[in-house]
């Protein structure tokens, strides 16, 4: 038996039916150390949870699938249903904030990039 902790594998979201819209948040950690997820209180943790709760308000909002590596590589996919959507987003007051105190804060660098997704598909083993 491994002495490695094993991390949960999160649910995939289902095939959506296209088109739609594919929000991809890579990020890097200014440092991976200093998290909630640590005991420093920074808030990251707390406002990611936030974060989670406020998009999921906004119409047109599909669902998201995240990961991040314990070195401080993160990628999150949020999946709308159109640009509007994305707009309301991209617009709400407390996801500005949090985004202005991730660059002050917690992360290093990131990058976003927004496609349309024309197809999708997928396997699941029965």
């Amino acid at each position: 038996m491994s002495d490695q902790p094993v991390t949960p594998v999160p649910p995939f979201r289902p095939v959506f039916e296209p088109p739609y819209y594919a929000v991809v948040f890579t990020s890097l950690m200014a440092d991976v150390e200093n998290r909630d997820g640590d005991g420093d209180g920074s808030g990251y943790d707390e406002t990611g949870a936030r974060m989670d709760e406020l998009v999921a308000s906004v119409p047109g909002f599909l669902g998201m699938d995240s990961a991040r590596t314990p070195g401080g590589l993160g990628i999150t996919v949020g999946y709308f249903r159109d640009e509007d959507a994305i707009k309301e987003w991209r617009g709400d007051a407390e996801h500005r904030t949090a985004q202005r105190r991730g660059r002050a804060e917690w992360y290093e660098k990131y990058v976003v990039h927004v496609a349309k997704v024309e197809r999708s598909y997928g396997f699941e083993r029965g």
